[in-house]
């Protein structure tokens, strides 16, 4: 069973004052080659916005860009004619598709934390679309709960692209197994808080594993922790 683990420390980083982005994978000034995406999965950002600031109007085409929120409120203004706020423990989605323009801000008066994360969509081209969801963590408690996925429905948000992301939180001692296709899925962890064990790995706080080649992930947690699961396709 191959893997890849990235420490918190061997991340990219681009700190301009009012942002902080911490890059799992390869994005924007921080270009490593080893690190080009993670099967479709492209993006996995852990941005920091402060109060009263944000990024302002910009194109994005035919991909799958999720963003859930860890904390503070953050707007987003988009060309479709949504304006809306979104709080921690909101996930919201934009299927770009065809083309879409969008905006978002910090309108609170603490930090937004938020984890930015793009998959590669399955079809080109589709009609633009936005979702949000709200996923209290209190009903998450010691159980991996589906937040986006590629079946439509009310108890999550669907992308156009055969993938699924899972927000975990759980106590100590507690465990759980994930499986999936080992012919065309590979699994990344990401820990926002806590410490895991995965299939033997320790993965401590905003550390991240990546794995493929193997139909059960076991996943348990050495402290209290908060982590999320992204499966996507290893290729089209």
């Amino acid at each position: 069973m191959p893997f890849r683990i990235t420490s918190a420390a061997d991340r990219g980083l681009k700190d301009i004052g009012w942002l902080q982005s911490n890059f799992s994978l390869s994005f924007g000034p921080y270009a490593n080659p080893e690190r080009a995406g993670f099967g479709l999965l492209r993006v996995f950002n852990d941005d920091f916005v402060q109060p009263g600031n944000g990024f302002g109007l910009h194109a994005h085409a035919n991909m799958e860009i999720i963003s859930i929120m860890l904390a503070g409120s953050m707007n987003h203004i988009d060309s479709l004619g949504y304006k809306e706020v979104v709080h921690k423990d909101w996930v919201q989605i934009m299927s770009a598709g065809s083309g879409l323009r969008h905006e978002e801000h910090n309108v609170g008066d603490d930090e937004v934390n938020f984890l930015q994360i793009w998959i590669e969509p399955k079809l080109q081209n589709v009609t633009p679309r936005y979702q949000r969801r709200h996923f209290p963590q209190e009903k998450r408690r010691n159980q991996l709960t589906t937040v986006v996925s590629n079946e439509e429905g009310t108890a999550h948000c669907w992308i156009n692209q055969n993938a699924r992301i899972s927000l975990g939180h759980y106590e100590a001692g507690q465990h759980l197994e994930y499986a999936l296709n080992p012919l065309n899925k590979c699994v990344y962890i990401f820990v926002m808080d806590g410490h895991l064990t995965v299939n033997g790995q320790a993965v401590s706080r905003r550390e991240s594993i990546g794995l493929w080649e193997t139909n059960l992930v076991r996943i348990e947690a050495t402290a209290e922790s908060q982590f999320i699961v992204i499966e996507a396709p290893v290729n089209h």
